[in-house]
Parts: C-alpha cells; sequence; structure tokens
C-alpha cells in the first residue's frame, strides 16, 4: 500500500479546518500514514496523532472569545502576550501529555519550527510531542521563542508554511496538503468587535475596563483606512503576507498531489472562537477531492 502523508499548514484560527479535514479524510476510510505540521498544523496534526483530536474538536467548539482571551496575559512581558502557563496546559490536555514522545507515536509525525538565528527550518520527528508543538506555534509578537538545543525556535510558517516537503523526506508517495493561506492577502475583515457591558465600580469595573481596551486590541479590525493600523492589525496581515508568498513558492517547487484550499480566509487571525464555522468548511474540501485521492490511490497500488 502507498504511504500516504498529511501536510497541515500554519494559519492561526483558521487552522481548526484541519480538524474537519482530518475528520471527513477518516469518515471516508483514508487514513494517513505520516502527519507533518505547521504552527497550528502541528498543533492539530500532534492531538490527532496521540489519540486526543475528538477532545480537542470538543473544547474549540465550545470555547468562546473570552476563552481565548485567557491566554493572554494584560500586561505585555519582553517576549511576548501569551500566558504560558495557560497555554502549558492547554497543550498537555487537549494535545499530548507531557510525557508523549514522537517516536512512541502509532503513525510518523513532524513538527516544523523555524531557527530564529539562521533562519533554517526545523523538524521535530523525536522528542516531547508538546514541546515540538509549541516551538513551531511560537509566533513572534505573540508567543515566547522557544529554546532547544542551543537554539531559538519560532513559528515553522515563516519558512516552511504547507510542509509538503517534509512528509516526502519521512517517505510519503501521496501527500494530501492542506493551506490556509489561500486568499488571504487583499482582504479586509468589515466586521465589528463585540463590545461586553462593562461594570464601571470601583477596581472590579476598572479590571474589567482593562480587559475589554485589550478585547478590542487583539482582535480589531482595520475600518478606518485614514487610522494607523493597531499593533495586532500589523501584525496580522504582516503574517499573511510573508507566509501567503513563501506558501506559494513552496508548493510551485514542491507540489502537492492533492490541495486542499478551505475558505477561511474571511476568519481573523486570532478568531478561535470561529471553529465551527472552519471545521465544516474543512470536511467540505475533502468531499471535492475524495475521488482524486481514491484515484490516485489505486495508481500507486496497481
Amino acid at each position: 500500500m502507498p504511504k500516504l502523508g498529511l501536510a497541515l499548514g500554519s494559519g492561526a484560527s483558521r487552522g481548526w479546518s484541519h480538524v474537519g479535514v482530518i475528520k471527513a479524510l477518516l469518515r471516508e476510510g483514508i487514513e494517513p500514514d505520516i502527519v507533518c505540521g505547521t504552527s497550528v498544523g502541528a498543533i492539530v496534526g500532534g492531538s490527532y496523532a496521540a489519540g486526543n483530536l475528538e477532545k480537542l474538536e470538543n473544547w474549540v467548539l465550545g470555547s468562546t472569545r473570552t476563552d481565548v482571551l485567557r491566554f493572554f496575559d494584560i500586561k505585555l512581558s519582553q517576549s511576548g502576550f501569551v500566558d504560558t502557563e495557560r497555554l502549558s496546559w492547554f497543550l498537555h490536555n487537549y494535545v499530548a501529555a507531557e510525557n508523549q514522545l514522537i517516536e512512541d507515536l502509532p503513525k510518523k509525525y513532524a513538527a516544523v519550527s523555524t531557527n530564529l538565528d539562521t533562519g533554517r527550518e526545523v523538524w521535530f520527528t523525536e522528542g516531547r510531542l508538546a514541546e515540538a508543538v509549541r516551538a513551531s506555534m511560537a509566533l513572534p509578537g505573540l508567543f515566547p521563542a522557544i529554546r532547544n538545543e542551543q537554539q531559538w525556535l519560532v513559528d515553522g510558517g515563516l519558512v516552511n508554511p504547507v510542509p509538503v516537503s517534509v512528509c516526502r523526506a519521512l517517505g510519503a508517495d501521496i501527500v494530501i496538503a492542506v493551506n490556509l493561506n489561500s486568499g488571504i492577502v487583499g482582504r479586509s475583515n468589515t466586521g465589528t468587535p463585540e463590545a461586553a457591558p462593562v461594570d464601571n465600580r470601583g477596581v472590579l469595573g476598572s479590571i474589567k475596563q482593562q480587559a475589554k481596551e485589550y478585547s478590542h486590541a487583539i482582535f480589531q479590525n482595520h475600518n478606518d483606512k485614514d487610522a494607523t493600523p493597531g499593533l495586532f492589525y500589523a501584525i496580522a496581515k504582516s503574517v499573511n503576507i510573508v507566509q501567503d508568498r513563501i506558501t506559494r513558492s513552496r508548493l510551485a517547487g514542491d507540489p502537492a498531489d492533492v490541495l486542499l484550499s478551505p475558505q477561511v480566509a474571511h476568519i481573523g487571525m486570532l478568531e478561535f472562537h470561529r471553529a465551527a464555522e472552519a471545521i465544516e468548511e474543512g470536511e467540505g474540501c475533502v468531499q471535492k477531492s475524495v475521488p482524486e485521492i481514491r484515484r490516485l490511490m489505486g495508481n500507486i497500488c496497481q
């Protein structure tokens, strides 16, 4: 039987599409032998490989904007905005246990990260799964860089947003790739964040007001063309541009056998609470490509 590889791309909150992709493939009896992921692709791929995908899906479907905000510190540290303790809790509960090793997984897995000093991509094919995922998703400006074997690592989407090459290197005969960056450049979000009512009484009211303003900073939409873009808007759009250009270049040089492009460009970078529509779109993408996947697998078997 041909070895089937699944390359799950980067794309922040758009990455919940990967959950739908995997669910739809398994429903069709198409089970990947090799799973490689970058950033959010590493999260979902790692959760699947460790047998925690259903648990992860239940959590993301039940999460709200408030749940997402809990991952961020109101006070900016020198290394990023993310509450690292809560992030560890999330990874160990919904992706992989703290002592889960990649080499002990039932299928081949790799997470892609970037060496902050050299710009080279780093592949995690062994070691602690949760730490590999953390290194792969360390988006500069939001997540702190990760120290590993005398090198500082950041988000793998900076060098290999859709890791087709990694799947092939691990022995995949056929590679299904999921590109979350289709259509993200040139699109502007037009929605306005909902403002929660604020209790302005005393210290509690002050804290709530800070949280409200912080929420607006994270989920900000840039509707006023003459206003200076906010911090998170500028980071998100810059990352989108970089990943779009690199994705195009990498896929042109090493194309996937089947390329899935969920139409999720309308979902903002940190709108993780919109998981349901992302998952549904991922499932829909697979349904359109099942005949092609079966044809490719049949050809190699002959």
